[in-house]
């Protein structure tokens, strides 16, 4: 259902932008874009992509996406494409040292007490959340709170389909 009601909002946004005129439209805060983009690390692994499936569709200057893609796509046009590196404090974040924390052992399953394994624990609140075992010591662990890429420069690669007024 998502992807058939993305594929018609793009359509109908396409649609839309040709009809203001000859001019392509393009991105500008307030408006509803829709966008193919792929993410990958240095070493080229692609880390989120939607390529070749249903675009993303966010309104610009939201902060729906990375800081830095939507800047990166800020002034584009319909049908523009680029390529472009976002620092890691523009895409997941930089490592924070203050999120390693050290827990008891016994909140990891034995089987996942070993450097480099991701279980969920819970926080304060209860909420879920995954967590990295980053180092042992005895009965106390220490678990990374960072995102996974934290600390990573994120390559993109990302194409402007459609681009128009947002819905009322």
């Amino acid at each position: 259902m998502r992807r058939v009601i993305g594929a018609l909002l793009a359509a109908g946004l396409a649609a839309s932008a040709r009809a203001e005129g000859d001019a392509p439209a393009t991105v500008a805060d307030g408006k509803v874009v829709a966008i193919e983009y792929t993410l990958s690390l240095e070493d080229g692994k692609v880390v989120a992509s939607n390529a070749g499936t249903e675009p993303l569709v966010l309104v610009q200057g939201r902060g729906e996406v990375f800081v830095g893609l939507e800047r990166a796509i800020a002034g584009m046009a319909v049908g523009e494409s680029k390529r472009g590196v976002l620092a890691p404090e523009e895409a997941y974040g930089k490592v924070d040292p203050a999120l390693f924390v050290e827990v008891e052992a016994s909140r990891i399953p034995e089987v996942d007490r070993h450097v480099g394994a991701q279980v969920f624990l819970r926080d304060e609140s209860g909420a879920r959340q995954v967590v990295r075992v980053y180092e042992l010591r005895g009965d106390r662990i220490v678990v990374d709170l960072n995102h996974a890429l934290a600390g990573n420069a994120i390559s993109y690669q990302v194409r402007v389909i459609s681009v128009g007024e947002p819905a009322r």
